[in-house]
Formats: structure tokens, sequence, C-alpha cells
């Protein structure tokens, strides 16, 4: 069982890890960025890019994660797969179209 789901409209972008913790975590811990890097042990640049949205959620940033918010890697991991799977879906949506969907006999 996963610890997230993302439960918006269909076909609405899920969100960015960073997002979460830029809007919600930081600001509920009352932690600089810079204090969060640290605690963390994540490079200031590193932490900075997740926020902007530009660098994922690594699988041994969201272990860090996990243990930093209490709510385990998973919480994180799976933030960052829906984030992925949505972006490579809409990227991708003219090329799906030509790719048979094959079903077993």
């Amino acid at each position: 069982m996963r610890a997230y789901e993302f439960k918006g409209e269909p076909g609405m972008r899920p969100p960015h890890p960073g997002s979460v913790l830029r809007l919600d975590v930081l600001p509920a811990l009352g932690v600089t960025v810079a204090g969060a890097a640290k605690e963390l042990g994540i490079s200031r640049q590193l932490l900075h890019g997740i926020l902007a949205e530009r660098s994922p959620v690594s699988a041994a940033v969201a272990v860090r994660l996990g243990k930093w918010c209490g709510n385990g890697p998973r919480f994180w991991a799976a933030m960052q797969q829906d984030y992925d799977v949505w972006i490579a879906s809409a990227q991708l949506k003219r090329v799906m179209k030509a790719i048979p969907t094959r079903r077993a006999a």
C-alpha cells in the first residue's frame, strides 16, 4: 500500500514534491531552506532545485525526507513517480496513439 495517493481531478497534474515542501512543509516547520538542507544532509543547491520543481526527489532524498518529516520515504517517492508519469504521458500523448494495446488470448 502506498503512503501517498493523488486524489485530484482526472487529467489534473499531480503536485511535484518540491511544491509540497515549499508551500506546506517548510512553512509549517518554520525552517529555512539552508536549515532544512543542513538537517537533511544535502546541498542547498539540490534542495533549491527540488523546491523550484527543476530537480526530482531521488530515492536517496526520499529516504531523507521520509525520516525528516516522519512520514516515510514511500510518500515522497510515490509523489515523484506520479508527477513523472503524468509528465511523460503528456509529452508522449501523440506517440501513444500509434502504439497498439495487446491483450492476451
